[in-house]
């Protein structure tokens, strides 16, 4: 397995809906597993495969930090096929939009349809953390960031910021010094999606 470059915003490849995998063979196994260990890495619970350069209906999750126990989940193909009237709020982070969080509002229960790691279809349902995941994660399918939900002065806000940092990271670069990492203090962490 090898961890992936995770893209991060305004990168225009994010923007790009992905295309239907033909079938769950081993080379998608491995992009599953690496994905998997990338997500790990980062640290997430979701990541999707245009997150990591490659446009393919991909995604892989794993939430067991909260009460419901899932384990790793490997979805290709993924689609909603049912979805609750009911909404809820969930703040909301993402590996590409790195430092960055907002209230999203997205259906309570979902079931989705996907190809397994093993290439059967399978449908689950979903609610809770597990739902907002899985929706989080299609969007990116379809070149939609979380940020795209919240109103255009505050995603405006939160690009500018990203490319500065970006800009700031090249500059460091550029100079050999080492890059910064700042890090936000919270009492309780909100999952990266």
């Amino acid at each position: 397995m090898a961890l992936l470059p995770i893209l991060t915003a305004p990168d225009p490849r994010l923007k790009k809906k992905s295309l239907p995998v033909e079938a769950v063979d081993d080379d998608l196994r491995r992009l599953m597993d690496d994905m998997l260990e990338t997500m790990y890495a980062a640290p997430g619970i979701g990541l999707a495969a245009p997150q990591v350069g490659v446009l393919k209906r991909v995604i892989v999750l794993d939430i067991d930090r909260e009460e419901v126990k899932t384990g790793p989940l490997f979805m290709a193909n993924p689609e909603i096929v049912e979805a609750s009237d009911e909404d809820v709020t969930y703040e909301e982070g993402c590996l590409s939009v790195p430092e960055h969080y907002s209230d999203v509002v997205r259906p309570a229960k979902v079931r989705v349809r996907y190809l397994g790691r093993d290439g059967t279809r399978q449908e689950m349902e979903c609610e809770g953390l597990l739902a907002t995941c899985v929706q989080h994660e299609i969007d990116h399918l379809d070149g939609i960031l979380f940020i795209d939900h919240i109103s255009a002065l505050k995603r405006n806000m939160i690009l500018r910021k990203l490319l500065k940092a970006r800009k700031e990271k090249e500059r460091e670069a550029a100079e050999g010094r080492p890059a910064a990492r700042a890090f936000s203090k919270t009492d309780e962490p909100t999952p990266v999606i």
